[in-house]
């Protein structure tokens, strides 16, 4: 699974095999958040705001890592 980036529990991951639309997961013991890549919107679960402001510079700054990986590990599904 695509790891990308974790600050203390919370986790910044890209699952393989994954459906639309083009997202990521933010996982923590506590919570759990889908976000759209394009958008940077919660989809689905929920995002703290002490979360939030933990992981979302890192996110803003790596986008394009993150669709990178997207890529790599769901080829059927590729962002263009």
């Amino acid at each position: 699974m695509g790891k990308l980036y974790q600050v203390g529990s919370i986790i910044v991951r890209v699952y393989a095999n994954d459906h639309l639309p083009y997202h990521f997961h933010i996982i923590s013991p506590d919570f759990e958040a889908l976000v759209l890549i394009e958008t940077l919107t919660v989809q689905e679960g929920t995002l703290p705001a002490t979360a939030r402001k933990q992981v979302m510079p890192w996110i803003e700054a790596h986008r394009a890592e993150i669709a990178a990986e997207w890529n790599r590990i769901n080829p059927r599904f590729p962002i263009f």
